[in-house]
């Protein structure tokens, strides 16, 4: 018994359009979008009356995938949450990236906010966190040299 990799980080959104516009303009590419529903699934998230919509996204080289999921019953009532980065759970998504000071820039646009400041770590890497569409917090790492 072995685990192969990751394959891929659901997210559960509200405003899916907006949500997966954001990561592709990001720099994501959609690989496709589907309805789900019916026991199937049902039995496998442990939900009745499950329909939602999924939406595929993956890296430009597809190394890594991320699921975008509205669901459109049974729906979420606490609505959309902003966690700070020390709240317990899964927290954020990294992205090694290039040029982070741009691409921070173009998020920022988009209505994304950075949460701390852009550090150089030990002349290794530039990180940060920014906060995006609905809360969800994305760490950039630029590998420096």
């Amino acid at each position: 018994m072995k685990i192969q990799r990751i394959d891929h980080v659901g997210i559960i959104v509200d405003d899916l359009s907006y949500v997966k516009n954001f990561f592709i303009e990001f720099g994501l590419k959609e690989l496709g979008e589907t309805e789900v529903k019916g026991e199937w699934v049902e039995k496998i998230i442990g939900l009745d009356g499950v329909k939602e919509t999924v939406a595929m996204l993956a890296t430009q080289e597809g190394e890594t995938m991320i699921e975008l999921v509205k669901f459109h019953s049974p729906s979420d009532k606490s609505g959309v949450q902003y966690p700070l980065s020390n709240t317990l759970g899964i927290r954020h998504i990294a992205f090694a990236v290039e040029d982070i000071e741009s691409i921070v820039a173009k998020a920022q646009k988009k209505g994304a906010a950075l949460i701390g400041e852009i550090q150089n770590y030990k002349n290794m890497y530039k990180l940060c966190y920014i906060r995006g569409p609905e809360g969800i917090i994305l760490e950039l790492a630029e590998k420096i040299g």
